[in-house]
């Protein structure tokens, strides 16, 4: 299957209640996907009259404790940011999809990692976080999406699903199945009916004096257990590397290449790849670079996980970087030469 629909049927096993979305190039096949299998199955598919729409539609239905997601690509996604807002003030979950694309601007439709920024530092306003995934083949964005509703019902967040063109057009044999999520606080929170209970009020408004302080110390503190007990990470040939490269998604598909061709030439390459965006893996690249390491960053951009990179490093080795912006997709060749110029790096 290509990824947008892999990840669309991955969703409805996951349990997926109602998705709303709009199109945009190069998801244009979730949507596409839902429009027929949400309502085989009998739920709720919506083809919004714009992205703010969509997001505004995942708010309602979350509020009710239904599980909602939406998709889009990149500026689809900025349109969505003040609902994202909304959702973390009122703590509901939410699932979104961002396969991302050229930018800034309409930019192009060409794969793109220049979200990053957005996806990580909440990109709304206010003090948020959002819980962010990033696969790196169909397979893992398939196993992504029951995770990410877990998530979001578990710490009641917004999870993003960040992939790109590359990874939501890519056909990739996958296998589909329903597994054991994780055991799941109630949704006693949920707008159901008051009938012999007392109200339930889902709201982001706070207004009486240090009401709105005090929520954002209980984010803060559930942002806190986010970091502590969800950080996913894997590394390759670290423990004996003299040069570290760390990439997240398609990208790192690419640097496994490059890596595994240093190797075979004698150079000792390792990779580290973050899979959870938010929370960081910081502590995994910050014990790395107590060795001494040269560390190269990877992106499909001009350099912005580089710099959570460096946060981890803490100044104990060098960091490195190469991007390619605006859809432009690096080769294994340019990053096999950009290792082997580090191997020629005098160590200071």
């Amino acid at each position: 299957m290509c990824g947008n629909e892999a990840l669309a049927e991955s969703a409805i096993i996951a349990g997926c209640d109602a998705y709303f979305g709009y199109p945009i190039t190069p998801q244009n096949e979730v949507p596409a996907y839902m429009s027929r299998r949400m309502p085989e199955e009998g739920r709720v598919f919506v083809q919004s009259e714009s992205e703010l729409a969509a997001i505004n539609m995942v708010f309602g239905a979350s509020a009710t404790g239904k599980r909602a997601m939406t998709s889009s690509s990149s500026p689809g996604i900025s349109l969505m940011q003040e609902g994202i807002s909304y959702l973390s003030g009122a703590e509901l979950p939410a699932v979104v999809v961002n396969v991302m694309r050229g930018g800034p601007g309409l930019g192009n439709i060409a794969p793109s990692q220049a979200d990053y920024f957005q996806a990580t530092r909440g990109g709304g306003h206010g003090d948020y976080r959002t819980i962010v995934l990033g696969p790196s083949s169909v397979q893992e964005l398939v196993d992504c999406m029951p995770l990410a509703f877990d998530l979001a019902d578990q710490y009641r967040m917004t999870v993003m699903v960040l992939a790109d063109g590359i990874l939501g057009q890519m056909m990739e044999p996958v296998v589909l199945e329903k597994k054991k999520g994780r055991e799941l606080p109630p949704k006693d929170w949920a707008l159901t009916g008051a009938a012999g209970r007392k109200q339930n009020i889902v709201r982001s408004l706070w207004l009486p004096e240090g009401a709105l302080e005090e929520l954002n110390n209980k984010l803060l503190d559930k942002y806190k257990q986010v970091e502590k007990n969800e950080v996913l990470c894997e590394e390759y040939e670290v423990d004996d590397a003299d040069i570290v490269v760390v990439a997240y998604g398609v990208a790192a598909r690419i640097v496994r290449g490059a890596v595994s061709r240093a190797r075979e030439e004698g150079i000792k390459a390792g990779w580290i790849r973050p899979i959870t965006l938010w929370p960081f893996p910081t502590g995994q690249i910050s014990r790395a670079a107590d060795e001494f390491r040269i560390f190269l960053v990877v992106e499909m951009s001009n350099g912005q996980m580089v710099e959570d990179v460096r946060l981890a490093v803490t100044g104990k080795a060098p960091v490195l970087f190469y991007g390619r912006p605006g859809g432009g997709v690096p080769t294994v060749d340019e990053i096999l030469d950009q290792i082997r110029q580090l191997t020629l790096r005098p160590k200071t």
